[in-house]
C-alpha cells in the first residue's frame, strides 16, 4: 500500500448541514481542493455514521479525491449519526428521495461544476443504484461496490426463496443496535443530543419484523431494488459495477453489464471479499482501485477537461496483473460423456498443479498494438467485463492472495462462454441430510477475517449425495452454474442445496460455488406453491456466479443436500428429505475459453494518510471467530460466531468507541423445528472530556414452529448509568412461504406439476 501525501491540489475539509425541503438537516463532511474553479462533486451517502464508524475508511479516500481536484462529500442519512430525523426503512422511498435532494444541493454550490458522481460499498453502493434509477440530472456517473440490485434474492434475506438464517437474523440484530446509536454532543451540542436521541429511539422497530413478513418477492421487495419495475431502464448515469468472488453480491455485476447499455456500463470482479479492492484484506491481490475510479470520474464528470488526467504512461513494471502464459483456441474442455456416479468416499485424484495447456498465439481479436486507452487510461476502451479466473487452491478459511488470470469479455453473456451440461448417472438416491449440514459453510459475507471462508468440505460432502466428473483437461468456468434436478418429495415443504467443489488428489474438497432452492419457490420467487406429496417434478436453479479454473486431474464434485444450517432456515417436514433421480438431472457449467488478457493490469494500491485511530492493547484472550460444538447426548449442534467488531477504537478527537457482538446458531441434528438463533450487541460511545458516556445493549432471538417464526428483541440505552430507553418486542410472524393448507400457498395442480 502506497500512502500518498503529495497531491496536485492542496485541500481543506469542513463539516456542514444540508437542508431538506421538510426542514430536516443532514450532517455532511466535505473535502475540497483549494481552487477558485468549480469542480465536480463526489457523494458517498449512507447511514453508517461519518464521525465514528466509517471515519477511518473515509479518510483513506475522500481526501485522496479532493487532492485530485474533486469535492468529495460524505453524508449521513436521515436519523443516523448527527443528522436530524428518524431512521427510515432501508428499502423505503425516504432515503433515496433525500439523496436526490442532496445531489441537487451539491450541484448548486458555487464550488461545484454542476456534475455529481456517487459511490459506495454495500449499503452505499445499493443506495447509489437506487438513486441513479431516479435519474437526477446532475448525477452523471456512479461506482457501486459489493452491492445488490435485488434485495429479496441477493441482499442476505433469501436464497432461492429460503430464509437466510445466518444473515437475516444477525443483520437485523446489528441494525437494531445501529439505529439506536445517539447523536454526538461534540457535533450537535450537549443540550440537544439527548432529546434528539430519545425522539429517535421512540421510532425504532426491529427490521426483522418487516423482512420476515414479506416471504415472497412482492411489491415491497420489487420497489426496493432496481432489477424490476423498470429500475434498470431509469438509470441514465454511467455505472462502474465492482464485486468479488468471495462477496455474496457478485451476481449484481453480471446483471448490470447484461442489462444496461454497453456505452455507459463496465464491470470488474476480482477475488475479493466484501471490501474495497484497495484495502489489502484477504483474499488479494489488492489493486489501485482509487486510481481506477479516478479515471472513471475524469471520463464522465470532466468530459471536456483533459488537464486533470495524466497522459498514458509507459506500462508500469510493478503493476499488479496475472497474464496467462498464452492462449489456446480450441481447449479440450473434457466434458464429453462425463462419467458420473454417486460416491460415498473421495477416490484417488491427481496433481493439484494446474496444467498450462497453452501456446503463445494471441487471443482472437487481440492485435499487437492495443491502441490508446487499452492500458487502463481510457475507461470505455476496456472490455465490458474484466474478471479474475481464480486458479485451483486447497481449502482454507483465509488466503492472503489467490493466484489467477484476468480475462476480458466485450459482451455479456459472453461469446467466449459455452454452457456445458454434465449428465448425472446412477440409480435414484434418497437425500436426507442431518440438520447440522452446513456448519462448515463459512461466513455469508466475508470481510477478510481469519475464519471467514469455508474449510475443507469433506465432512459436508459426507452428509450429502455426491456426483463427480473427471477433469482430463484444464477447464475454466465464468458465470452462474445451473442444476436441473428430478426430485420426488413426500413432504409439502423442503429445500435443496447444491454445492460445486474442486476435489484434489489428496481428497481435499474446496468449495467453488453454491446455490439453494426452497421447493415452494420452484415456479418463481413471487409465489409459494406447496409440493404435492409423493409427486415427481423437475426443478431448475442457478448457483452463485464464479470464475475458477479446474486443473487437469482434479474432479468436479456436485454435492446435493436437503439441509444447510445455519445458512438456510429449515422448513417443517424437511427432515424427510427427497429422492433424486439422476435420469434427467444435470449440472450445467459456464465453460470459458482459456484466453486471458495480459493487457489488464492495475497499479499499486494507493490511499491518503490514515486518520490515526488506535486500538488499545488488551490482556484478554481473543475468542474463537467460529466455534462448532456438539452435545452428543442431546444430538444438538451449536455454532458460535464472533463477528469481530474491532473492540475499542480511540479517535484523534478523543472519541472512544467500543463494540462487541456474539451470535449463536443451534439445531438438533434430526429436528428442523429446533432451529434457533441468538445475537447480542453492545456499543459504548465515550468522550471523557465532556463527559459523555452513551451505551446501547441489544438481545435478539429467533425460533420457529411449523407455522410461525417467533421473534424476541430487547433494546436498552443508557446515558451513563441512567436508563433512558428500554423496550422489548415479541412477535409471531406466519411462515407463509413455508406451509400450505390455509397459508395462502398455491396448488401444484395450478402450475402443471407432475403427480
Amino acid at each position: 500500500m502506497h500512502i500518498r501525501t503529495s497531491f496536485s491540489h492542496e485541500t481543506t475539509h469542513e463539516d456542514l448541514w444540508i437542508p431538506l425541503p421538510d426542514g430536516t438537516r443532514l450532517h455532511a463532511r466535505v473535502w475540497r481542493p483549494l481552487t477558485d474553479v468549480p469542480v465536480p462533486a463526489l457523494l458517498e451517502y449512507l447511514p453508517d455514521r461519518l464521525t465514528d464508524r466509517t471515519a477511518p475508511r473515509d479518510w483513506q479516500r475522500h481526501p485522496w479525491y479532493a487532492g485530485h481536484g474533486y469535492a468529495s462529500v460524505r453524508v449521513d442519512a436521515r436519523g443516523h449519526g448527527n443528522s436530524d430525523g428518524a431512521p427510515a426503512d432501508p428499502y423505503g422511498e425516504s432515503e433515496r428521495a433525500d439523496g436526490v435532494e442532496v445531489i441537487h444541493w451539491l450541484a448548486d454550490r458555487p464550488w461545484c461544476s454542476g456534475a455529481v458522481g456517487m459511490f459506495g460499498i454495500s449499503r452505499g453502493g445499493f443506495t447509489s443504484l437506487r438513486i441513479a434509477a431516479l435519474a437526477p440530472e446532475p448525477l452523471k456517473a456512479i461506482v457501486t461496490v459489493c452491492s445488490t440490485d435485488d434485495p429479496y434474492e441477493n441482499d442476505g434475506h433469501r436464497m432461492g426463496g429460503s430464509v437466510l438464517a445466518v444473515e437475516t437474523h444477525a443483520r437485523a440484530a446489528t441494525a437494531l443496535a445501529d439505529v439506536a446509536r445517539p447523536p454526538d454532543p461534540a457535533h450537535v451540542g450537549q443540550v440537544m443530543w439527548r432529546d434528539m436521541w430519545v425522539k429517535r429511539l421512540e421510532t425504532v422497530e426491529p427490521f426483522i419484523h418487516t423482512w420476515l413478513s414479506h416471504p415472497t418477492r412482492d411489491a415491497y421487495w420489487r420497489h426496493a431494488g432496481v432489477r424490476e419495475d423498470g429500475g434498470y431502464g431509469g438509470i441514465r448515469a454511467a455505472v462502474l459495477a465492482v464485486g468479488g468472488w468471495h462477496d455474496p453480491y457478485r451476481d449484481t455485476v453480471l446483471r448490470l453489464v447484461e442489462s444496461l447499455p454497453a456505452d455507459r456500463v463496465r464491470g470488474l470482479i476480482g477475488p475479493w471479499c466484501h471490501q474495497y479492492p484497495d484495502r489489502g484484506l484477504p483474499p488479494g491481490p489488492a489493486i489501485g482501485f482509487l486510481q481506477e475510479t479516478l479515471r472513471w470520474w475524469d471520463h464522465w464528470l470532466r468530459p471536456a477537461d483533459t488537464s486533470v488526467t495524466d497522459p498514458d504512461p509507459a506500462p508500469d513494471p510493478d503493476a499488479i496483473g496475472h497474464p496467462d502464459l498464452g492462449v489456446i483456441n480450441n481447449p479440450d474442455l473434457g466434458v464429453i460423456n462425463p462419467d458420473l456416479g454417486v460416491i460415498n468416499n473421495p477416490g484417488p485424484g491427481a496433481t493439484t498443479d494446474p496444467a498450462p495447456g497453452v501456446n503463445d498465439d494471441p487471443a482472437p481479436g487481440v492485435i499487437d498494438d492495443p491502441g490508446p486507452g487499452v492500458n487502463n487510461r481510457d475507461v470505455m476502451a476496456q472490455p465490458l467485463l474484466r474478471s479474475y479466473v481464480m486458479a485451483a487452491h486447497l481449502p482454507a478459511t483465509t488466503y492472503p492472495s489467490l493466484p489467477g488470470r484476468w480475462v476480458g469479455d466485450t459482451a455479456w453473456p459472453s461469446p467466449s462462454v459455452t454452457p456445458i451440461a454434465y449428465a448425472l448417472r446412477g440409480a435414484p438416491v434418497l437425500v436426507r441430510s442431518p440438520q447440522h449440514t452446513g456448519v462448515d459453510a463459512g461466513r455469508f459475507r466475508p470481510v477478510g477475517n481469519d475464519a471467514d471462508l469455508p474449510p475443507n468440505q469433506r465432512e459436508e460432502d459426507a452428509r450429502s449425495a455426491c456426483f463427480e466428473f473427471e477433469v482430463p483437461g484444464e477447464t475454466w468456468i465464468l458465470g452462474r452454474p445451473r442444476v436441473r434436478l428430478r426430485l420426488t418429495s413426500h413432504s409439502p415443504w423442503g429445500q435443496v442445496i447444491a454445492r460445486v467443489c474442486d476435489v484434489a488428489a489428496d481428497g481435499s474438497s474446496t468449495l467453488v460455488t453454491r446455490g439453494a432452492l426452497n421447493l415452494s419457490a420452484r415456479y418463481g420467487p413471487d409465489q409459494a406453491v406447496s409440493w404435492n406429496p409423493g409427486s415427481t417434478e423437475d426443478v431448475v436453479f442457478d448457483l452463485t456466479a464464479i470464475g475458477y479454473a479446474f486443473p487437469s486431474g482434479h474432479r468436479i464434485r456436485l454435492s446435493l443436500s436437503s439441509a444447510y444450517w445455519p445458512w438456510i432456515w429449515p422448513q417443517p417436514g424437511s427432515a424427510a428429505g427427497f429422492v433424486l433421480d439422476p435420469a434427467g438431472s444435470s449440472l450445467e457449467l459456464p465453460v470459458r475459453a482459456r484466453e486471458s488478457d495480459p493487457r489488464i493490469t492495475f497499479e499499486e494500491p494507493e490511499q491518503s494518510e490514515p486518520l490515526g485511530v488506535t486500538s488499545p492493547a488488551t490482556l484478554d484472550e481473543p475468542r474463537p471467530e467460529r466455534l462448532v460444538s456438539r452435545d452428543v447426548a442431546k444430538g444438538e449442534w451449536r455454532l458460535e460466531v464472533d463477528p469481530r467488531q474491532d473492540g475499542t477504537r480511540v479517535h484523534p478527537d478523543g472519541l472512544e468507541c467500543t463494540e462487541d457482538a456474539w451470535d449463536t446458531y443451534t439445531i438438533d441434528e434430526s429436528d428442523p423445528l429446533s432451529a434457533r438463533t441468538r445475537s447480542t450487541r453492545s456499543i459504548r460511545l465515550h468522550r471523557p472530556e465532556l463527559p459523555w458516556d452513551a451505551r446501547i445493549e441489544t438481545r435478539s432471538e429467533l425460533s420457529c414452529d411449523a407455522r410461525e417464526f417467533i421473534t424476541s428483541n430487547e433494546l436498552i440505552c443508557k446515558d451513563g448509568n441512567e436508563v433512558v430507553f428500554h423496550r422489548t418486542w415479541e412477535r409471531r410472524i406466519p411462515r407463509t412461504a413455508d406451509w400450505g393448507p390455509g397459508g395462502g400457498m398455491g396448488s401444484p395442480e395450478e402450475h402443471g406439476a407432475d403427480r
